[in-house]
């Protein structure tokens, strides 16, 4: 995938959040988290095959934690697999991740941002 076609992607997940997705922006947006700056579903660049890059677009994203949140719904029952192989490739270049339930983030935001807000701090002790 091209990086514009990565773009256009990404912007077109955003236009379409799950409902958990979009409770937890709108708890997280314009630094609401200790300062941090999170976004949606940015492109992160993790091979490149016959010149075209290969992107992961994880839910959310802080940069300067290279931590990587996930909101998980029912479709991961299905994708352990995947999830798993996805994840070693991101933690292999460094990243962080952290997973949450679509159920965890809308019906117990208060314990979801502490678990976060802990990962974060724990982060930038490293």
């Amino acid at each position: 995938m091209k990086l514009n076609d990565a773009y256009k992607f990404a912007r077109d997940q955003r236009k379409n959040p799950t409902k958990a997705e979009d409770f937890f922006w709108q708890k997280v947006r314009g630094r609401k988290i200790n300062g941090y700056k999170i976004l949606r579903q940015y492109p992160i660049q993790y091979d490149e095959v016959a010149g075209f890059p290969k992107h992961f677009f994880p839910d959310f994203y802080c940069s300067k934690r290279k931590l990587i949140i996930e909101i998980d719904g029912g479709i991961h029952k299905t994708q352990i697999e995947y999830d798993k192989d996805r994840e070693d490739i991101l933690k292999s270049m460094g990243y962080s991740i952290i997973r949450f339930t679509n159920k965890e983030v809308l019906d117990n935001w208060s314990e979801v941002k502490g678990k976060l807000i802990e990962k974060l701090e724990a982060l930038s002790k490293q």
